[in-house]
């Protein structure tokens, strides 16, 4: 077991949310749970019941009850959940409708802007009037590209609240990147920004806007929002530029003040969310998510994050990621939502902690990048963050100095939760737990209700190794179909193509004897030569720990019918990749990770490609190696960095 580095109080323990509904539970089954692991165990072997009590627990907000919880299908993935209940989705985040915050938001600049739950509710009531007056019906699809501001939450309830389809990207997506998700799902109804900032400049969208336009035919009307500034200039007329049905966000929806919302009354698989995957080999798949998400999101941000009414809690993320809609999703808990939208060290690395500290923020979440470059740094706030209970962190794996650092630098006394999941649940398979210790390197517990287990190949269960994630029976926040798949082929494709109905998730992981678990990177692209697997997150732990060393990437090259692994290297300023270092690298990763995946290469290349996310695209890399297309390179934010890999001398020999 690796080293603990902060137990929950037995104070802390009782008074959980957590505790709360293991208590709940336990009066209604009539039945007593000694820990964390049987409450789990029973979670799984009898979802129905579990989420039933989610369902009451929450509560959810509904006008007709459900017929049963779950009614099976012949396979997973048609199994549908709550059949015969009437609710809303926007209304379940709604609850609220005082002069408490529910939106704080502070831009790069400084710029701030806040809303309270009664100005939320009432300018959603007025938007949503607008849409209708526009012929928006239910399962419309209203798409946003929006930078992480306020009015993307507003569009996105107005647009739920009536029955349409909540689509979106962040605005540094190129005019393919948009196209290829937008193009796919045809809007009516377009929001998006006059601008955005980000490192200090000033991002016009007025041009995009009038591309991406062009050429989505079923758009009735495009939306413009101002983005939040210090200063305002009152003779400006932010649609300047964009095309002829554009109008200015404000003055949509202006007349219809003072109408409350009407929530549409949706079955609980009615179409919520599109959500994309990153589509870095192929044009993105359109995930089509119902409210399952929301009440998959709730038991997350209530249970295992112990999130409460009037708590204020922070993601850094972009409209493109799920984190947002996670995050969001905490205004059905009561919460406080904080937004920032730039660069997280623009103007320098102080500027989120800032944000958390002067807001008193109890949740603090962000990539697992994000922490390692601060470690790097040996980074060590200076405010003061005594409010902080929980942070969190997700994207990619984070290891075990990862986590120590936190500890040593920011600060002690703080539950540190790894969470592993993925767009394609809008959601986690692993993460949080407010009752139990934090141990380095990994991810505290097992979400409840989601039959986790690990495979290997022969698609057996194991324990203790490391597998494949699998998840063995359906859960309320799975897709309720792709976009364009009527025969279900895309989606059977991307889940069961392995293990027969059972969800094939894609992460090579290890579930611990405490129950914790371990995620060592995409199972994709494990490395694996002479048959012997290992997670490329394995590798990266250790090289990230080396000074001169800035960034790296490793794949499995296929090589004389076998796999040899192949390492690059981003080099720090500065530093030289010789021969000496080569031996020292290759001598580090023999000792301390594994002999038999010491690189037959090491090649320095000038930048490691990254998704929108700041993911690593091993696959991309890979592909461009052996010269196959990678065809959507708008989903990365540095595309022009796959040419160093195109046509390298070093991989055609021994």
């Amino acid at each position: 077991m690796n080293q603990t580095l902060w137990t929950p109080s037995p104070e802390l323990i009782q008074n959980s949310r957590l505790t709360e509904f293991q208590n709940f539970a336990e009066q209604k089954i009539g039945k007593k749970f000694k820990n964390y692991s049987e409450l789990h165990s029973w979670s799984v072997e009898f979802p129905e019941k579990f989420w039933g009590l989610i369902w009451e627990f929450a509560p959810v907000i509904h006008s007709e009850t459900y017929d049963e919880v779950i009614r099976p299908g012949k396979t997973f993935r048609e199994a549908q959940f709550f059949p015969g209940a009437k609710l809303n989705f926007a209304q379940n985040l709604l609850r609220k409708k005082d002069d408490t915050v529910a939106i704080f938001y502070r831009g790069e600049s400084g710029a701030e802007k806040s809303l309270t739950y009664s100005e939320l509710y009432k300018n959603v009531g007025a938007l949503a009037a607008y849409f209708r007056s526009e012929g928006v019906a239910p399962g419309d699809r209203i798409a946003g590209l929006m930078p992480n501001v306020p009015d993307t939450v507003l569009a996105m309830l107005a647009a739920t609240s009536i029955g349409a389809v909540w689509t979106s990207c962040s605005p540094d997506f190129g005019v393919k990147g948009v196209l290829d998700r937008f193009g796919q799902i045809k809007p009516k109804i377009l929001i998006t920004t006059d601008r955005y900032e980000f490192k200090g400049k000033s991002l016009p969208l007025a041009a995009t806007i009038q591309e991406i336009s062009s050429q989505l035919t079923d758009l009735k009307k495009i939306l413009v929002s101002e983005y939040p500034s210090l200063g305002s200039d009152d003779q400006k007329n932010i649609t300047d530029g964009f095309p002829k049905n554009s109008l200015p966000l404000i003055e949509s929806y202006k007349s219809f003040l003072g109408q409350e919302p009407e929530f549409y009354q949706t079955s609980f698989d009615h179409p919520v969310y599109i959500m994309y995957s990153s589509g870095t080999t192929g044009l993105p798949k359109c995930m089509v998510q119902g409210s399952g998400v929301f009440l998959n999101h709730w038991k997350e941000l209530a249970l295992h994050t112990d999130l409460r009414e009037g708590d204020g809690i922070f993601y850094y993320t972009t409209c493109g990621w799920m984190m947002w809609n996670w995050l969001v999703s905490s205004l059905s808990i009561g919460a406080a939502v904080h937004l920032f939208d730039g660069n997280p060290f623009h103007p320098d690395p102080g500027v989120l902690f800032r944000f958390v500290s002067d807001r008193k923020v109890k949740v603090f979440g962000v990539g697992a990048k994000y922490i390692l470059s601060l470690e790097k740094e040996k980074y060590k706030p200076s405010v003061d963050l005594s409010s902080v209970k929980a942070v969190l962190s997700t994207g990619s794996p984070l290891p075990g100095y990862g986590f120590e650092y936190v500890y040593e630098s920011w600060k002690k006394d703080l539950r540190l939760s790894s969470i592993s999941g993925g767009t394609d649940l809008n959601g986690c398979f692993a993460l949080g737990n407010p009752n139990l210790p934090v141990h380095s390197g990994e991810l505290q517990s097992l979400g409840l209700g989601m039959a986790v287990q690990i495979f290997d190949d022969s698609g057996k269960q194991i324990q203790g190794q490391k597998g494949e994630l699998v998840c063995t029976k359906p859960f309320p926040s799975m897709p309720l179909e792709f976009w364009n798949d009527p025969e279900g082929k895309k989606y059977l494709g991307a889940y069961f193509d392995t293990y027969p109905n059972i969800w094939r998730h894609g992460d090579f992981a290890e579930i611990l004897p405490n129950g914790g678990m371990v995620v060592y990177g995409r199972s994709d692209a494990t490395l694996n030569p002479g048959g012997v697997r290992i997670g490329t997150a394995d590798l990266y732990s250790l090289l990230e720990t080396i000074s001169e060393i800035a960034d790296s990437v490793v794949i499995g090259q296929e090589w004389k019918d076998d796999v040899r692994v192949i390492l690059f290297l981003k080099m720090a300023p500065g530093a030289i990749l010789d021969q000496t270092f080569e031996s020292k690298i290759k001598k580090e990763i023999k000792d301390k990770v594994s002999p038999r995946h010491v690189p037959s290469k090491i090649i320095q290349v000038a930048d490691i490609p990254y998704t929108r996310n700041m993911k690593k695209v091993e696959i991309a890399v890979k592909k461009t190696v052996q010269g196959e297309a990678v065809t959507n390179q708008d989903a990365l934010i540095n595309p022009e960095s796959l040419e160093y890999y195109k046509n390298i001398p070093q991989l055609q020999t021994d």
